[in-house]
């Protein structure tokens, strides 16, 4: 969108010729940020009255909000419906780029509050199933413990979701297993990868299974029953597959793919189904008296277990700290 004729200087006593400024410099001075962050919560929720309930803003100011921002940008970014508003292509443009400029003051915020008390900050951490269970309490419980000031936020998806978030700042790390180098996702995005320890792969079952007494049980008996998988996206589907594969076996008919854990322990007792889990997972479980891990022998590795953060940017002093607690953690397991 062009600037109007009032948004140019004025011709100075002497000279001929209107000095025009660069249209990006016009651009910032019309867009201010509480549009912006208006527009990241409208565009999260997809909806104007959600937004402005989380907000604590009326509906029109909000609308407002995002009517001038479209005006400033010439471009619609919403489409209205009698279900909420979809956003435009250009409102998916636009919507990284305010994770990014919103990520950015929150790694000033952190910054300024670290100097003034060394105390305070704001770490916010993603996580996949092989690190929820032991170790990220366990760090975190080390963190606070030390920096109660600091806000812990925790964020649990799957590896595919994770990522693309550290990549634009919403994530300061991303703990869990590491993804494997050929990946695409590995080569993607400039991320630093720190392993902590390597993790074992063990079959669980609820702890009342008929399989739970049984001693030196065999891969190909345990066909029959009921099997939770990760998804087809998932990096540890690929492992799971291959543990059949490298048997000889075909893959379990009866499956329910899923990457919830909570979910899955439920399936576990419901459905007396057998779940593939990282073996330090499966102890905590194990020593709660919910699952019992079938005696099956080494059925192979799980995965490379740490911590990945982008290679671009040093951490934030809350989340340096993170850091050495988990490693410490880690070191304990």
């Amino acid at each position: 969108m062009l600037p109007d004729d009032d948004d140019l200087p004025a011709e100075r006593p002497g000279e001929g010729a209107r000095v025009n400024i660069p249209l990006v410099d016009v651009m910032l001075r019309r867009i201010k940020l509480k549009p912006l962050l208006i527009f990241d919560r409208v565009l999260a929720s997809q909806s104007i009255a959600r937004a402005a309930r989380e907000l604590n803003l009326t509906q029109p100011a909000v609308t407002k909000a995002i009517q001038e921002l479209e005006a400033d940008l010439g471009v619609e970014l919403f489409e209205r419906t009698n279900r909420g508003v979809v956003p435009t292509c250009y409102a998916a443009l636009l919507g990284d780029r305010v994770k990014a400029v919103i990520a950015e003051l929150r790694y000033l915020t952190d910054e300024l509050n670290s100097f003034r008390s060394g105390e305070s900050g704001h770490v916010v951490i993603g996580t996949l199933i092989s690190a929820s269970a032991r170790l990220l309490p366990s760090a975190i419980a080390r963190l606070k413990a030390e920096r109660p000031g600091v806000l812990v936020t925790v964020r649990e998806g799957p590896t595919d979701r994770l990522f693309p978030a550290l990549a634009t700042g919403e994530l300061d790390l991303v703990v869990g297993r590491l993804p494997e180098a050929d990946l695409p996702l590995a080569r993607m995005y400039s991320f630093r990868h720190t392993e902590l320890y390597s993790e074992a792969l063990c079959a669980v079952v609820w702890r009342g299974h008929p399989l739970a007494s049984q001693s030196k049980i065999a891969l190909k008996q345990l066909l029959d029953w009921p099997w939770l998988l990760p998804t087809m996206e998932s990096p540890a589907r690929l492992r799971a597959e291959r543990l059949f594969a490298d048997a000889g076996l075909p893959m379990p008919s009866n499956v329910v793919e899923s990457l919830s854990l909570l979910t899955n322990i439920g399936l576990l007792q419901s459905m007396q189904a057998i779940n593939l889990m990282p073996r330090a997972v499966a102890q905590h479980f194990a020593q709660l008296q919910l699952l019992t891990i079938l005696e099956l022998g080494d059925i192979g590795a799980f995965g490379r277990i740490g911590y990945s953060v982008r290679d671009d940017r040093a951490s934030t002093p809350a989340a340096a700290k993170f850091i050495e607690c988990l490693t410490l953690a880690a070191s304990e397991l």
